[in-house]
């Protein structure tokens, strides 16, 4: 029989709203992780790391960012690289994606609550499907992450033994899949030891490109040969994906095609290879094979941009997405041809959307300045280093300047509470603290006035 307590637990449980139960849930999940990262046995040293340190990682981890106050590589031993890495796996899935997946292992029924929660998780407008799509998500995710491991295993073999190649195989399969960032090679290094490897290059674009294009676009793609159409959705998400990745490309490969410290000592095919990769990664992924500090300001500052436009809906990237960004462009469009609405491949969009773009657009933009701004004051750096930071942290991207390991208590705290608020969402967040309310049942009169 179930205590009191237990049961007065459950209904304040019931009584929360989905977006409530996501924050609690990734916080518990922090909290958790930061625990065991406090444990002797999780580092090197044999000594507990610091709360601060230990929630810095932990954050970090579950919101799949990347960035560390400590080299994953060196400072934790393997029980806390395993730490991490399971960390990683759920605040990428989502933690309500794996708790389905127990409940689908132990056959048990998903609740209708269940299921909104997960419509929540996973950015969906209906919960129509939403199991489907779940299971879906998992075998996708443990296909592809399983391959790239293999791949991985059978490069990293040539450099180390095959029990720590094929344990570097699968950390780095999960990482990057996840769009996290963290790696194994130690003294912050990331990939910059395979800039010239084709193989690595191309298996860490494809994880990071597919972990960050969204499970809805994989699940669609997969059925193509059946439906022969794609939905608006993945319709945009793929064109924009491709088109930022390629401008990127280009503008990388200009801006440092002569820099001594990063293009300027390769072949033209490694140029072309480093600049891709690096176009790629700032899909909120944080893997980098050029040293990110040595890329020129202009570089630099497009980096930013990237990141802050980030991944796609319902992926395990972040920043205000791929589609919030092309509604912005469509607004742009629209405005300066004299029409009303915004039109994508013969499709009208609601004004609904266009509020959600733009709120949720303004927010991060708000939330970016605010924290750098604070920063400017706490951290000796020069501004661009601490913007490029605060907007890792959002986009979930992990990418460093080099601030991050100097970071003062007060900048971890700012930086953990961006990441946070970045992987969940902005909206969710919003809605957490507030819950949204309903449709007013009258309306204003309607007032003018003089734009621009």
């Amino acid at each position: 029989m179930a205590s009191p307590l237990s049961t007065t637990s459950e209904r304040r449980l019931l009584r929360l709203a989905p977006p409530q139960i996501l924050v609690l849930g990734f916080a518990s999940i922090i909290l958790i992780g930061t625990m065991l990262l406090m444990l002797p046995v999780s580092n090197t040293t044999g000594t507990s790391l610091n709360f601060m340190d230990a929630l810095f990682t932990a954050t970090s981890a579950t919101c799949v960012t990347g960035l560390v106050v400590v080299d994953t590589g060196t400072f934790f031993s393997q029980f806390g690289q395993i730490v991490i890495m399971v960390l990683i796996q759920i605040g990428g899935l989502g933690f309500m994606t794996m708790a389905t997946l127990f409940a689908l292992v132990l056959k048990r029924k998903i609740s209708l609550r269940d299921r909104l929660i997960l419509q929540e998780a996973m950015n969906q407008g209906s919960m129509e499907g939403i199991v489907r799509l779940i299971r879906r998500v998992l075998i996708y995710s443990l296909v592809i992450e399983g391959m790239a491991a293999v791949l991985l295993t059978f490069r990293f073999v040539f450099d180390m033994p095959f029990g720590r190649a094929l344990y570097f195989g699968i950390f780095h399969a999960v990482s990057m899949f996840n769009n996290a960032g963290f790696d194994l090679f130690g003294e912050y290094r990331s990939l910059t030891g395979y800039v010239n490897d084709p193989l690595v290059n191309i298996v860490v674009m494809l994880l990071i490109i597919s972990g960050g294009i969204g499970f809805i676009v994989m699940a669609d793609l997969m059925e193509y040969r059946h439906k022969r159409r794609l939905s608006l959705h993945s319709k945009v998400v793929l064109s924009m994906t491709a088109a930022l990745i390629l401008t990127g490309t280009l503008v990388i490969f200009i801006f440092e095609f002569s820099n001594p410290r990063t293009l300027g000592s390769l072949n033209f095919g490694g140029k072309l290879l480093s600049a891709f990769f690096q176009s790629v990664t700032p899909r909120t992924a944080g893997a980098n094979t050029l040293d990110i500090a040595g890329l020129r300001q202009a570089s630099q500052f497009f980096i930013v941009i990237l990141m802050f436009i980030g991944a796609s809906p319902g992926s395990t990237g972040g920043g205000i997405k791929t589609t919030t960004f092309t509604i912005m462009i469509g607004a742009v469009v629209a405005m300066l041809r004299g029409r009303e609405d915004i039109v994508l491949f013969r499709y009208r969009l609601a004004q609904e959307r266009i509020f959600k773009a733009l709120t949720v657009t303004l927010l991060a933009l708000l939330l970016i300045v605010s924290v750098s701004m604070v920063l400017s004051t706490t951290e000796d750096r020069n501004f661009l280093m601490i913007l490029f930071e605060t907007t890792s942290a959002f986009a979930t991207v992990g990418l460093s300047m080099g601030l991050t390991p100097e970071l003062s208590t007060i900048g971890k705290i700012l930086i953990c509470v961006t990441m946070f608020a970045g992987r969940l969402g902005l909206l969710t967040l919003a809605y957490a603290l507030g819950p949204k309310q309903g449709k007013p049942l009258y309306k204003y009169p309607e007032g003018k006035m003089i734009i621009g």
